[in-house]
């Protein structure tokens, strides 16, 4: 039985959530596997910084999070990189060698801080490198990743512009749960046409940005089902139950969820996701063929995932959230241009694959054998 060994770590669950589906897809052609979060089982002290950071950061000072997106955005980040991540190589370096994986994959660009000089040492295996947004940061650059797994081409064109070989470079979509790729139930056929659907997502940080979002959609005259999943936040639970148990709001009906696992049930059910627009958020809309309206970002990649999103035609960015309800009131009004997005999506997801991603690694993995 030939070896997978996954890594990823857990700042934001985008990373972990394509590890999982990774891992599914290696399950399936009977793989044995092993996921391994690079930081938190090698360096406490590495793992609370850049996790605990991410978190902190993106949530509480987004604007701060942006300018160091952009400042790091250099050549020079993996070469600093490699001098902290000197431990954690050494912790890693030793799992390989006890697990004698015939195939890595990472879901997190820091892990050429560590994979990288161990090949440039000796390490034959070969390692994938799954980017996880629409434009590849510089700390995704690295001339010993032997495949890499974008969303889409302009993604890929993104790291040919930073010289990366374009052989390299598959656009077959960021792994994302098989679920998103069928129909869960026949939900369509439980829907009110009365009401206009909308699924409200912060992603599992749980911006509390939602709430200004939700204030405006309460003031749409149309008749709205609004679901609002507020991830991990639970204090922004609590508060929009709050405001919604206290108010009374015409033609609306609302659902306020914590974090859940049924994402793919709520977006069979929606006509339009209101989101910011994270890697796997996107890719699971792109899949599920529903348009998407971004009233905010986090600086920094969610940035770079909105120029790619606006200028194909994928999703419509609103600059200013008072301006919420006019796109919104477009898109009902004229369900033409609902339709013109979702065949634009529907083009785009069909060069989508959970399965070529296995195919990959076995073509590396011969290429070995054969040397």
């Amino acid at each position: 039985m030939k070896k997978i060994l996954i890594l990823t770590t857990s700042t934001g669950q985008g990373h972990n959530q394509a590890a999982d589906s990774i891992s599914e897809s290696f399950q399936n052609a009977e793989y044995e596997i092993t996921k391994l979060d690079f930081l938190a089982k090698n360096s406490k002290f590495l793992n609370d910084i850049i996790v605990i950071g991410y978190e902190v950061l993106a949530s509480k000072f987004p604007n701060f999070y942006g300018w160091f997106y952009n400042f790091t955005d250099s050549k020079m980040t993996n070469r600093l990189l490699r001098i902290l991540f000197f431990v954690t190589r050494r912790k890693v370096s030793k799992s390989i060698d006890k697990i004698k994986p015939d195939i890595i994959i990472a879901t997190h660009s820091l892990s050429i801080s560590v994979i990288s000089d161990l090949k440039k040492n000796g390490l034959k295996t070969p390692y994938i490198l799954i980017v996880t947004d629409f434009k590849a940061h510089y700390l995704y650059v690295d001339d010993y990743v032997d495949a890499y797994i974008t969303g889409s081409n302009y993604t890929k064109q993104s790291l040919i512009d930073r010289n990366v070989d374009p052989n390299k470079i598959y656009p077959i979509g960021i792994p994302i749960n098989n679920r998103f790729y069928t129909d869960v139930t026949n939900v369509r056929d439980l829907k009110d046409d009365e009401y206009f659907n909308l699924l409200l997502m912060s992603g599992s940080l749980g911006l509390n940005t939602i709430s200004l979002v939700l204030e405006e959609l309460l003031k749409n005259p149309n008749k709205l089902r609004i679901t609002v999943v507020c991830g991990k936040n639970n204090y922004l639970k609590e508060k929009l139950t709050k405001y919604c148990n206290k108010n009374q709001f015409k033609n609306k009906k609302l659902h306020i969820l914590g974090f859940t696992k049924d994402i793919c049930y709520l977006m069979d059910y929606c006509d339009v996701i209101i989101s910011k627009p994270g890697g796997l958020t996107v890719t699971e809309s792109i899949v599920k063929n529903i348009p998407l309206i971004i009233p905010f970002a986090i600086p920094g990649q969610e940035n770079e995932n909105i120029d790619f999103l606006t200028k194909e035609g994928y999703a419509l960015c609103i600059r200013d959230l008072s301006k919420i309800n006019d796109t919104l009131n477009n898109l009902i009004q004229n369900p033409a241009e609902l339709s013109k997005i979702k065949v634009k999506l529907k083009s785009l997801s069909s060069t989508y694959s959970l399965t070529k991603i296995v195919d990959i690694a076995e073509d590396l993995i011969n290429k070995v054998k054969k040397k």
